[in-house]
C-alpha cells in the first residue's frame, strides 16, 4: 500500500511555470508507475503524464506534450510534473496516482492509490 500527498500547485500567470511534486509513503515506490491527472470543474478526470516504474519511459497527453515533464526520484519516494508554459486551459486540480500496470496506462482505472490533489490556477 502506498500513500500520496501532493504539494506545489497555486496561482501563476499564463505563460509562468509550476513544479508539482508527489510523495510516496513506504518502501516500495520504485514498483509502481505514477500518473498525472487533472480535473476541471464540471469535466472529468483527464490523464496528463505517466511514467515507468524506472523513469525510463514517459508519455504525455497530446495537451500537455511539449510543455509538461514528468519525472521521478526513487531514492526520494517522489515523483514530479514540471508545468512550463501554462495556459488557462491548465487550470484543474492536480492528482498523482500509482498503479502496477504494465502497459502505459492512461485511465484512471489503471491507478489503485490516489492522492488528494493541489489545485493550479492559471490566470489569463
Amino acid at each position: 500500500q502506498v500513500q500520496l500527498v501532493e504539494s506545489g500547485g497555486g496561482l501563476v500567470q499564463a505563460g509562468g511555470s509550476l513544479r508539482l511534486s508527489c510523495a510516496a509513503s513506504g518502501r516500495t515506490f520504485s514498483r509502481y508507475t505514477m500518473g498525472w491527472f487533472r480535473q476541471a470543474p464540471g469535466k472529468e478526470r483527464e490523464f496528463v503524464a505517466y511514467i515507468r516504474r524506472s523513469g525510463d519511459s514517459t508519455y504525455y497527453a497530446d495537451s500537455v506534450k511539449g510543455r509538461f515533464t514528468i519525472s521521478r526520484d526513487n531514492a526520494k519516494n517522489t515523483v514530479y510534473l514540471q508545468m512550463n508554459s501554462l495556459k488557462s486551459d491548465d487550470t484543474a486540480v492536480y492528482y498523482c496516482a500509482a498503479g502496477d500496470a504494465v502497459i502505459i496506462a492512461t485511465l484512471p482505472r489503471y491507478y489503485g492509490y490516489w492522492g488528494q490533489g493541489t489545485q493550479v490556477t492559471v490566470s489569463s
